[in-house]
């Protein structure tokens, strides 16, 4: 069975859309970086026909779209809400063709586009390799993929400090944490999907936050609430959820508040 749900992802998003932009960090600088790898690529062979999946309010189209000002570019997403301030924001700039669709089964047709890009999204997968393997089809011959997701340890004091809770015999829930996809997880899925001239690689970036609550209100601001189908509602019971609050405030604050760690997988690969 699948353990994230598609429709909880969509709602979730759906409804954070109006905050989106204005809450993300970590977010903004995974897009920075992209956008360096992307910045040296030989202006002769700048790519024409541009797809970014998981295109959210468009903000990575908007910054792709001064890079190649001439290229057709094109987002699809999941939420309806992400799509259409994506299309109210790129159409006083020449415009893009904004879809409402699932990564996993792109309506495009084979080999439309020379770049796939995308951020932050292919963590809400349950797998990685129907994804990776639309990326592959839609790329013409000779074009690349290049993506950034959040990989094993990201939010690894709010998952562990959750587990721990789970232990404690007062409280009673169910394990719904995510799991993360780890490096071998992607080198295997690009490789799996036929992608040739892989490359993949980690970073690491930390949020703080002045206690837990605000940092669960942050997450939720940006749509990343628990995906999981085996229970409704937040991550568990309230008696856990305190227990939770209280370890993590425990054995992770710090003199900077609360930390959230983010691992960022940047990955790339090139349909021969």
């Amino acid at each position: 069975m699948d353990i994230i749900s598609r429709a909880k992802v969509r709602r979730s998003f759906d409804r954070q859309a109006v905050f989106y932009e204005e809450t993300v960090v970590v977010q903004k600088l995974i897009r920075e970086n992209l956008l360096f790898q992307l910045q040296g690529k030989d202006p002769g062979s700048a790519p024409r026909r541009i797809l970014d999946v998981g295109a959210g309010t468009g903000i990575l189209l908007r910054e792709i779209r001064k890079l190649y000002p001439g290229a057709f570019l094109a987002g699809l997403d999941l939420a309806p809400a992400m799509s259409k301030k994506a299309r109210e924001a790129l159409e006083g700039e020449g415009g893009a063709l904004l879809v409402e669709g699932d990564a996993e089964s792109l309506p495009f047709a084979d080999a439309t586009f020379d770049l796939v890009v995308s951020t932050s999204t292919f963590q809400w997968l349950n797998t990685l390799e129907k994804a990776f393997c639309e990326a592959f089809r839609v790329l013409s011959p000779g074009g690349t993929f290049h993506f950034a997701l959040f990989g094993g340890k990201t939010l690894y004091e709010l998952l562990t400090s959750y587990k721990r809770a789970l232990k404690n015999p007062v409280c009673k829930g169910v394990d719904r944490t995510h799991r993360f996809f780890s490096l071998p997880d992607v080198k295997s899925a690009l490789k799996r999907a036929g992608f040739s001239v892989c490359s993949v690689e980690k970073g690491v970036e930390v949020e703080y936050h002045p206690n837990v609550k605000a940092m669960l209100r942050s997450l939720q601001r940006i749509g990343a609430g628990n995906a999981s189908r085996l229970t409704p509602g937040g991550l568990g019971g309230r008696r856990v959820m305190l227990e939770m609050m209280e370890i993590y405030r425990a054995v992770h604050g710090c003199s900077q508040g609360i930390p959230a760690t983010y691992e960022i997988v940047y990955g790339k690969g090139r349909k021969r």
